[in-house]
């Protein structure tokens, strides 16, 4: 199936880097699904005057079949015959990348077998075109608050008042390239998935986006579709300790955006472990060389960083296990 894209040069322009770059995937082994031999019709986007080549047998062009389809407001239907052949080439390199963990042992004889797990990634885009991208916001400031939580946790135990339940800080890779690092470790997790009570994931926390003029906000996405209970601790420790404005606008089942799909979060949700995605939304530097160091709100990111520290200590300290819904 070959799809006419009228305005294929400026098109091309704006995706050329991208497809240029080999794609990447997971490597899943034993665990790669069986794809029927008729699971896809071969698909290409092509330019309107390769199209018109393949129409010249037809005396139509692709400019004066467009102009009839939007005259008649329907589908126009062209014969035309012709010999196709596409040569395509097709190699593979493997390599390995490294997730890296942080484990602190609960204090509980019984609840330090379940595990509250915080993640964020520290992958990013590379070098494009001859520029570092580094990736402050995205996703510097989720690992650096998680490396700051791992800390808080730490010198709580050590003063004897470590969490009772286990805390895993979980930095994963290839988060850009499909969520790459936080499937392969719901696949072959280090500790069991049903242990697992919940995954807090830091993503873009250092940054203001265009819909806020105040800084004291912060989305959360996914909250409450696995676990209301998770819900209202979330809120209730919002409240009591750092009364930021929750932005609940791209939790929306209908969020065009699908943010909700987009983080390692969602890899724990998909195997039914209650999530909450913690992130201040995109902004002129996302995926772009701008996103440095000093442009990161410091006291933003901290703040939000105590929201995720104070409702993971909540649910690693409470008597039961978060409920699913």
């Amino acid at each position: 199936m070959l799809f006419v894209n009228m305005n294929y040069d400026e098109y091309m322009r704006r995706i050329r880097y991208w497809l240029e770059q080999a794609p990447m995937r997971l490597d899943r082994g034993e665990y790669e699904e069986v794809v029927e031999e008729d699971a896809g019709i071969p698909y290409a986007f092509i330019s309107p005057r390769l199209a018109d080549k393949l129409l010249a047998a037809s005396g139509k062009t692709c400019a004066q079949i467009e102009k009839q389809i939007q005259k008649k407001k329907r589908t126009v239907s062209v014969l035309g015959k012709g010999t196709m052949v596409f040569h395509m080439k097709r190699s593979e390199q493997s390599f390995q990348s490294d997730n890296v963990l942080c484990y602190i042992e609960g204090t509980d004889p019984v609840l330090k077998n379940e595990i509250v797990v915080i993640s964020a990634h520290y992958d990013h885009v590379g070098i494009i075109k001859g520029e570092i991208h580094n990736g402050a916001d995205d996703d510097g400031s989720g690992t650096v608050s998680a490396m700051e939580i791992a800390e808080a946790f730490i010198q709580a135990k050590k003063e004897g008042k470590g969490p009772r339940r286990s805390i895993l800080v979980l930095h994963v890779s290839g988060e850009e390239k499909g969520l790459l690092g936080s499937e392969w470790y719901t696949l072959e997790p280090v500790f069991p998935l049903k242990n697992t009570v919940c995954d807090l994931n830091i993503d873009m926390i250092g940054r203001v986006d265009e819909n806020h003029t105040d800084k004291n906000y912060v989305y959360l996405i996914g909250s409450d579709k696995l676990s209301k209970t998770l819900h209202k601790i979330s809120e209730q420790c919002n409240t009591k300790y750092t009364r930021l404005k929750l932005d609940y606008t791209y939790n929306s089942d209908d969020d065009p955006n699908r943010f909700y799909y987009r983080s390692d979060h969602y890899n724990f949700a998909k195997n039914n472990i209650p999530v909450i995605f913690y992130f201040s939304g995109v902004h002129e530097d996302y995926h772009k060389p701008g996103d440095d160091a000093h442009k990161i709100l410091y006291d933003k990111m901290e703040t939000i960083a105590r929201l995720v520290f104070c409702t993971a200590w909540d649910v690693a300290n409470r008597d039961q296990r978060l409920p699913l819904d």
